[in-house]
């Protein structure tokens, strides 16, 4: 059998990963395929040996990386990995040919197969290939160069790599959440800026809590980050670099209560502000700083979010004496109502495939995050407790973050706040682990891979 490869490659840089995909291999077209459509689907059963290398060095590598795919997989509820207690054929060789009547004894549908091993430069070279267990096929086969620390980064780009091949869609692993880390009483509560991987790894902050800080939202490009931050009860706005810890201000806004968006091209940003009394729409060029104002109604208009196309701008306002979303075009024209159910809507989110806006609904003192359809058709509540707030779309528009807040008990004591995540059906709610408190998550974008990749 060929062991021929499409290649890639990545130029090293700092945190990022090399990438080497061999030329002239074609993937048999396979049958085997989820459709993450569908409500309740059904895990597809998946086999993921330790990757092996000549060293044990190598080998512990390897079954850490299997560690972090298996649990990114299993996270998005569409695979079950299964017991490596099952599995009859111990895949020590990557050039083996899988003895895949072994494999379907133990009902696996698809199988992982992988290597670790050291170049001269002390590079990892990491190879991996995707097995369609019954229809007897290769389906994927790629190889990645790295640094020996970034090998965390190279299983969640195999994890991506999986998922798009047996879904057909775009993967989400190797992204970072960015949110607000919260501890201390209720009377004197610290908040810091943090990030993590989406599998809450490598947890670190980026502020110091010495001024409170709300509402991160990543830039397109994913290295920046603006925020809100209250200095003598004063509320200012910054951008922060993730490469270089440098921030700037963006500037001071009186009246704000969440901070800008980005515009999908990530050179403008989107805000509510209130001036002269009254709470509007307004867009910055980052370039020029020039503001624009974008409704003029003498209602309360907040948390505006831009269409990924930017033809559209998405808001909530009480305009109609309750609080409703609306969707107006990005000149400030033609602006509409969308939401028509009980209760009062806050917070919209458009997905990047600009198919559904996101929402928080607050309904006879119960909280709910849900969807609906730009035009307002098709709502769908998926979560319900005492506080959901905060929806943030993973970059493939097909999983949501949020953050949930439970109840003090008549003490006081109890309470505090957690991240959540939930899939588009409405299935896999989950809880993401947090050093602490947590709130106000934003999931990043993809994270780009180097120039020439």
């Amino acid at each position: 059998m060929t062991q021929t490869y499409w290649r890639m490659i990545l130029r090293m840089v700092a945190g990022a990963v090399a990438l080497v995909c061999a030329q002239g291999w074609q993937p048999a077209e396979a049958q085997l395929r989820i459709d993450i459509t569908q409500g309740n689907v059904d895990p597809m059963p998946i086999a993921i040996p330790y990757f092996m290398g000549p060293s044990p060095k190598e080998t512990t590598v390897g079954s850490e990386m299997v560690g972090v795919i298996s649990g990114n997989l299993s996270r998005s509820g569409l695979f079950r990995p299964l017991d490596p207690k099952s599995f009859i054929q111990k895949a020590d060789a990557i050039g083996t040919l899988p003895r895949f009547g072994d494999w379907r004894l133990i009902n696996a549908q698809a199988l992982v197969t992988g290597g670790v091993t050291t170049e001269a430069d002390g590079r990892l070279r990491v190879e991996f290939r995707l097995w369609d267990v019954f229809g007897e096929q290769q389906m994927e086969g790629r190889v990645f160069f790295t640094r020996s620390d970034n090998w965390r980064r190279v299983a969640h780009l195999i994890s991506d790599k999986i998922y798009e091949r047996l879904t057909g869609e775009t993967g989400y692993f190797d992204t970072r959440i960015v949110f607000v880390s919260e501890s201390g009483t209720k009377a004197a509560r610290v908040k810091r800026l943090a990030i993590m991987d989406q599998d809450a790894a490598n947890q670190r902050f980026l502020t110091s809590g010495r001024h409170l800080v709300l509402t991160p939202r990543f830039s397109p490009a994913m290295h920046q980050i603006t925020y809100l931050s209250y200095i003598n009860d004063k509320p200012r706005v910054y951008i922060y670099d993730i490469n270089t810890g440098q921030q700037e201000v963006l500037g001071d806004f009186p009246g704000m209560t969440f901070a800008p968006r980005f515009s999908p091209s990530g050179d403008s940003v989107i805000m509510s502000m209130a001036r002269n009394g009254n709470s509007d729409i307004y867009v910055m060029n980052l370039r020029t700083r020039a503001v624009v104002r974008l409704s003029h109604s003498p209602a309360i208009d907040t948390s505006p979010y831009f269409s990924p196309d930017s033809q559209y701008v998405t808001f909530n306002s009480d305009r109609g004496g309750m609080q409703q979303i609306y969707v107006m075009r990005a000149s400030g024209l033609d602006v509409k109502r969308i939401s028509f159910g009980d209760g009062r809507y806050a917070t919209p989110v458009w997905s990047p495939r600009g198919d559904l806006i996101a929402f928080t609904k607050i309904y006879k003192g119960r909280f709910y995050i849900g969807v609906m359809r730009p035009d307002g058709s098709g709502e769908r509540l998926l979560t319900e407790s005492f506080l959901d707030e905060g929806p943030t779309w993973s970059p493939n528009g097909r999983v949501l973050m949020f953050f949930r807040e439970k109840p003090s008990d008549s003490r006081g004591l109890g309470g505090g706040s957690r991240l959540h995540s939930i899939d588009l059906t409405g299935y896999n709610e989950r809880e993401i682990p947090t050093l602490g408190d947590a709130s106000d998550p934003a999931w990043s974008p993809l994270i780009p891979l180097p120039e020439g990749g």
